[in-house]
C-alpha cells in the first residue's frame, strides 16, 4: 500500500532565500555590523559638506531626536556646519489640505532642479493627537522628484509643537544649506499656527488657494494673506480656468486692504496648474523678482537679522519650559495638584502659583 503524502499547507513556513556562494558568511556579518555602525560627529560633518545625503538624513535624525547624547551630537554638527549656512534662499509654502502643496512643490522642484539649482524640501507631515503616529508620505507623492540627484525630500512629523511645523526645522536648515542645497522649500501642514511659525524662518511665503472652494474670505479673515508675499492658485485648469480667473481678482482686491509691505514689494496673485505643469513658470520668475528687489534694498538681509533675534529668543522660551517640566520637584508637585484640581480642591490659577513657587 502507498505511504499517504504528506498535506502541506499554504500558510507553511518555507526555507528563506540562501545568499549567494560568493558571499562568505565572516563578509556578510562585516556588512551587517558596517550598516550598523553610528558614524562620529566628524563623520557626518565631513559627509554633509561633501554633499552625502545619508550623512545629512542621519544628522537630521539626530537633531530631532530627545535624547540627551543625540542633541549634544546634533549641536556639535550644527556649530560645525553653520559657517557654510546661510547660502540659500528659503521659501515657505502653505495652503490647507487638498489645495495641492505636494503636487505643486513637485512640478516646482523639477523646475528648479532643471535650472541647476540643488532643492531640499522640508515637508512636515501631521502627526495624529490620539496615536502621534504620521504616515510620511512625501516622498511617495513627489515620486518624480525624489529620483533628482539634486533633490532631496525630508518629511518629518510635526509632533505636538506649534502649528505642526516640525520642532527642529530651522536646524535642519541650517544642514541642508551647509550640504549645499541653495533652495530650501519648507512645506506646512496647512492647518492651526504653522504658517506663523514658518513665515519666520523664510525668506518668501507663499499662500496656495484653490478657486470656487468657498475660502476666498476666509483666507481674508484668517488674516493669512497679510503673511503672503504671493497667492497662487492651484488647480486652474478644465472648467475651474473661469473661477480662477475669478478667484485672482478677488484676492488681488483684498491685497490692496493691506498696508505696504516694509520689503516694499507689492504681492502678487498667479494662477497655475501643478498637475499639467501650467504657470510654474511664472511662480519661479516672480520669486527671482522679489529675491533681486530685496537684496539690493537690502530687506532680505534685516529680515534674516530679525529672524535670528526671535528665534534667539524662541529658544530661551523653549529651553526655559522644558527644564521647568523636567525638575523632579515640578514633577511630583504638578501630580499633586493636578489631582487636587480634578476633586475641585484648588483653582488653575492657584496650583500653578504653587508649582511656579518651587523654581523661585
Amino acid at each position: 500500500m502507498a505511504k499517504k503524502e504528506k498535506h502541506i499547507g499554504a500558510l507553511s513556513e518555507k526555507e528563506g532565500v540562501q545568499p549567494p556562494k560568493s558571499v562568505s558568511d565572516s563578509s556578510a556579518k562585516k556588512l551587517k555590523e558596517k550598516r550598523k555602525e553610528v558614524p562620529s560627529v566628524s563623520q557626518l560633518v565631513a559627509g554633509i559638506l561633501a554633499g552625502d545625503k545619508t550623512a545629512l538624513s542621519r544628522a537630521i535624525t539626530l537633531v530631532e531626536s530627545t535624547a540627551a547624547k543625540h542633541q549634544t551630537q546634533a549641536r556639535q554638527i550644527i556649530e560645525a556646519c553653520l559657517p557654510h549656512a546661510n547660502k540659500s534662499v528659503r521659501i515657505g509654502i502653505t495652503g490647507v489640505p487638498g489645495v495641492g502643496k505636494s503636487t505643486f512643490i513637485e512640478a516646482f522642484g523639477k523646475l528648479l532642479v532643471s535650472e541647476n539649482h540643488k532643492v531640499a524640501i522640508l515637508a512636515v507631515d501631521p502627526s495624529s493627537s490620539l496615536s502621534k503616529g504620521s504616515i510620511l508620505g512625501d516622498k511617495t507623492r513627489m515620486e518624480d522628484l525624489v529620483k533628482e540627484s539634486n533633490a532631496f525630500i525630508r518629511p518629518s512629523a510635526s509632533g505636538d509643537s506649534l502649528g505642526g511645523v516640525a520642532r527642529k526645522t530651522r536646524e535642519t536648515i541650517i544642514l541642508c544649506e551647509a550640504a549645499g542645497f541653495d533652495t530650501i522649500i519648507i512645506e506646512t501642514v496647512g492647518v492651526g499656527q504653522s504658517e506663523t511659525a514658518v513665515h519666520s524662518m523664510t525668506d518668501f511665503f507663499l499662500l496656495l488657494k484653490l478657486a470656487g472652494a468657498g475660502d476666498e474670505l476666509q483666507g481674508i479673515k484668517r488674516g493669512i494673506i497679510e503673511m503672503a508675499d504671493a497667492i497662487v492658485i492651484n488647480k486652474a485648469d478644465g472648467e475651474n480656468v473661469k473661477a480662477a480667473r475669478f478667484a485672482k481678482a478677488e484676492f488681488n482686491r483684498a491685497l490692496h486692504l493691506y498696508p505696504p509691505k516694509d520689503s516694499n514689494w507689492v504681492p502678487k496673485t498667479v494662477t497655475c496648474s501643478a498637475l499639467k505643469n501650467e504657470g510654474i513658470t511664472k511662480v519661479g520668475e516672480m520669486i527671482d523678482r522679489y529675491i533681486s528687489e530685496t537684496r539690493s534694498n537690502s530687506y532680505f538681509s534685516e529680515k534674516r537679522k530679525q529672524q535670528n533675534k526671535f528665534w534667539l529668543l524662541q529658544t530661551i522660551e523653549d529651553t526655559i519650559k522644558s527644564e521647568f517640566f523636567s525638575d523632579p520637584k515640578v514633577k511630583k508637585e504638578l501630580k499633586k495638584q493636578l489631582k487636587a484640581l480634578d476633586a475641585n480642591a484648588t483653582t488653575p490659577f492657584e496650583a500653578a502659583k504653587i508649582i511656579l513657587q518651587l523654581v523661585k
